[in-house]
């Protein structure tokens, strides 16, 4: 018993230093809840809630980083800087996306149905988010948002996979997206298609294993 003991004390303490699941999670709902209102906990009705929303989640995400330094190559908060400044590009490609599955599916009948019930929004916004912190050099945590959406929705994408504009995910049931894939604009990709590896050789991490999609295509 006391060496089983022995082994837990020193798994917490090798897992002192990572995020937690349920702080992760709540900074990447609250920055889903700022950027679309339909995942809002509280409605916001003065155009300063706004600023202080971003002020406060730039706060967190900055706090986050400097607690776990060896999850980037940086200063925790100039890459939340970088983070916000980036993420009106992010809103804005994820409104193409949006535009995209709702101009692509006869089933669809408003935007707002879209983002209140369809899968593919859900996990290509969490991709979005993801990737922009992928991008900054954070480690590990991308890697947390995209697995959130994962589990909600039966959608794996890597965050380090590289998805053009006007990308739209149809019901999506156990669609999977591999990690160096590259996806061009206007990719379409209905349930059940896996962009999977070519090879799962530890050797070959560093290189390109997942498939390249060019413009317009359906799978």
């Amino acid at each position: 018993m006391e060496s089983f003991v022995s082994k837990l004390y020193k798994a917490h303490q090798d897992c002192s230093a990572c995020p937690s699941p349920k702080v992760i999670q709540q900074f990447f709902e609250s920055v889903l809840g700022l950027l679309f209102p339909e995942y809002t906990v509280e409605k916001i009705d003065d155009e300063s809630q706004i600023e202080a929303s971003l002020y406060q989640l730039k706060d967190n995400l900055s706090i986050i980083l400097d607690r776990n330094p060896h999850l980037h190559q940086g200063i925790g908060s100039k890459i939340a800087d970088k983070f916000f400044l980036n993420l009106e590009q992010v809103f804005d490609w994820i409104h193409q996306d949006v535009d995209a599955m709702f101009e692509g599916d006869p089933a669809a009948k408003s935007r707002t149905e879209i983002l209140r019930s369809y899968p593919g929004f859900y996990a290509i916004a969490a991709y979005r988010i993801a990737h922009s912190l992928h991008q900054l050099g954070v480690k590990l945590i991308p890697r947390m948002i995209t697995e959130l959406a994962h589990s909600r929705t039966g959608i794996d994408i890597h965050p380090a996979a590289t998805i053009g504009q006007y990308f739209c995910i149809d019901h999506g049931t156990g669609v999977v997206i591999g990690e160096t894939t590259i996806i061009g604009d206007r990719v379409k990709i209905y349930q059940g298609v896996t962009l999977g590896a070519l090879s799962v050789d530890k050797a070959d991490e560093d290189n390109k294993r997942h498939p390249t999609i060019e413009d317009d295509v359906v799978i």
